[in-house]
Order: C-alpha cells, then structure tokens, then sequence
C-alpha cells in the first residue's frame, strides 16, 4: 500500500475506532431506529471519519451480502497488484456452480472474466462468482475467507470473521455495522480508481442485460455501495453518499424490508448530512 494510503487509511481508523470511547455522547434520539433485535446502525462522515449517529453499532451481527465488499476489496488488490488483468478468467468449479441464488447460473467447467466478475458481485450479488473468486484468489473458498478476516483485522476490523466469500448463511460469519462502514471508507479511500463499479445499476453478460435491486442508486448524491439478506440478518446495507462535497457512510442492518431499510437510510442522511464536513475538513 502506498504511504499516503496508508496513512489516510490510518487516520480514518484512528477516528472511527476513537468513537467507542468519546466523551462526547453520539447523537442517537434524532432518528427513530427501525424496532427490530436485528438493528444496527452508524453515519460516518467520510472526510472526517466522525461517527455522527451509532445504534448498536458494535453489536454483532451478520453480514449477509455485505461480505461481498471484502471479496471485491480482495479482487482489487489483485488487480492493482498485476496478479490478474480485467480480461483474466475466473473458472467455475462444481462447488462455485452448485451456490444458491442470487446467482448468474454459469455452468461448472465454464467460467467468467475478472471485469464481468466484480459487476456480477455488485449488481447481482452472485454466490456463484463470489465463491469462484474465493477458489481462484485463495486456493480454496474456505483458504480465502481466513484471507478476508486478516485483511479485516489489518483495516481494523475487530470484530469481523468471514467463513465464505459470499455472505450465505453461516453461524461463525459475523460483523458490526461499525467494521462494515470502515470497510466502505477504506474501498472509497484505497480504490478510487476502482470505485465507479459500486454505482453499476446494470451490465450486459452472455447476451442478457443484468439488474440490480439497489434502488437507493436512483437518488441524487448516492453512489454506492452494497446490499444484503439473509433471513437472519434482515435487509443490510452500506450506502456511501456525496453531495456538494460533503460525504457520509451509512450502515444500516437488521431491516425488516428493503424498502423499510432504504426509507430509514434516507432519514439518516436528510437529518446527519447537514452536520457533515465540507471536503476540506470544515465542519457547517
């Protein structure tokens, strides 16, 4: 990682981390949180790395789709790393094809691009393509996971642990909503050259046009990043917004709908955008 890289990425860290123990109480009676044991909630301001809204925000839970974003920051560093090119192919085991839906349904024996892998994992959230991305970059799916915790205990993910590339159901894969939001500053931070993928509202593949169900992309200022479900998760999801130079992460889990979800990250942003930085680091 390059020095100034690493030392954004440190200092980002450093305030989210910070947030646990200010003595400065977060502001969590502005926003009613959604009525569900499954919630969890942080706002972050992204020039900042200042927690502006936290609800549970270390308690654990699971990371459902959201374990994508770790797969893809793993793709990226193999990419920038010259390990593969976007033209390389990804072969599909019998164990990648045999994966639940969301899938793209590619057959064993066939396989897919790098280019076409990293929108399949944004937009379709494919299980398939997660768990041949974890065989091709780690050896074995099970191999790549341990790969993802490392990198997550390197960012500062204290209490993240993956057990698949995916996000399927698993009782040992677990995160909180804050070391979900410090995985979306550090994608923005450390591939701003990769990041455009995360605002992929479809793409084209084996002559079918792919679509996502991110609905949150249609709204001015929201660019990204993730979404996620599991029936013991509730609806996830990491969304990254910037407007007029002013950046927020939100984290939101454990929604009882996708619509219920997006209505409360809508919320969140409408009540903690105002209180954001400006790019420069003034706060308004």
């Amino acid at each position: 990682m390059r020095p100034i890289l690493r030392l954004v990425l440190a200092g980002t860290m450093a305030f989210l981390l910070a947030a646990c123990s200010t003595s400065s109480p977060t502001r969590v009676l502005e926003v009613q949180p959604i009525q569900s044991e499954k919630y969890a909630a942080i706002v972050v301001d992204a020039n900042t790395g200042r927690t502006l809204y936290s609800a549970s925000a270390d308690q654990m839970r699971y990371p459902a789709s959201l374990t994508k974003m770790m797969t893809l920051y793993m793709l990226f560093e193999a990419l920038d790393s010259g390990r593969i090119s976007k033209s390389t192919q990804i072969p599909i085991s019998a164990h990648a094809a045999s994966q639940p839906p969301t899938k793209m349904g590619i057959k064993p024996g066939g396989s897919i691009d790098v280019d076409s892998a990293i929108r399949a994992l944004v937009v379709r959230s494919a299980n398939d393509v997660a768990a041949a991305v974890g065989e091709y970059l780690g050896g074995s799916e099970a191999q790549f996971a341990a790969n993802m915790t490392a990198r997550a205990r390197a960012l500062g993910m204290t209490k993240t642990t993956f057990r698949n590339a995916s996000g399927l159901p698993d009782a040992g894969q677990q995160t909180c909503a804050r070391d979900m939001a410090l995985l979306g500053m550090a994608l923005r931070q450390r591939f701003p050259h990769h990041y455009a993928y995360f605002s992929t509202r479809e793409f084209a593949y084996a002559g079918k046009m792919v679509r996502g169900h991110n609905k949150l992309l249609e709204t001015g200022g929201i660019d990204g990043i993730k979404t996620g479900y599991i029936r013991a998760s509730g609806f996830n999801i990491v969304t990254s917004v910037n407007r007029d130079g002013k950046r927020l992460i939100v984290t939101v889990m454990g929604g009882e709908s996708a619509n219920g979800r997006n209505a409360h990250v809508q919320e969140l942003i409408q009540r903690y955008l105002p209180a954001a930085a400006s790019r420069g680091g003034t706060h308004t």
